[in-house]
């Protein structure tokens, strides 16, 4: 099957701890790629503000088909991204943008609406 045959779940709402997405749910943290997502659990990878994510927390989104990457950074801007994780996305020669998780839901939802194989790990607080 072909990427652009499946389709990113669309950001229908983000506010404070609360995001919900088209297909997926309603819930804090998500991770989402192409045809699909679920929660994002932190104690998965271990993973903490500091260092912020690591390469083990975009795998999914790789396997999954994603081409373009979003990292939300938090509402407060609290969470960070390894080195590690970013010199794995640019070794696949993954495009990613990191952003304000408001934004970073804009453009998100921006390159859904295109049809990109987009994924993302979306953080609802600080």
């Amino acid at each position: 099957m072909h990427h652009d045959e499946i389709r990113s779940s669309h950001i229908s709402h983000l506010s404070w701890g609360r995001m919900e997405v088209d297909g997926v749910g309603v819930g804090k943290d998500f991770k989402l790629w192409p045809g699909g997502g679920r929660g994002w659990d932190w104690r998965e990878t271990g993973m903490h503000h500091v260092p912020g994510i690591q390469p083990a927390d975009v795998k999914e989104l790789l396997d999954n088909g994603s081409q373009i990457i979003v990292l939300s950074r938090g509402m407060l801007l609290m969470l960070r991204t390894c080195q590690e994780t970013l010199d794995l996305l640019e070794g696949r020669h993954i495009t990613v943008h990191i952003e304000e998780t408001k934004r970073a839901a804009e453009i998100y939802n921006g390159l859904v609406s295109r049809g990109e194989a987009v994924g993302g790990l979306f953080h609802s607080t600080c």
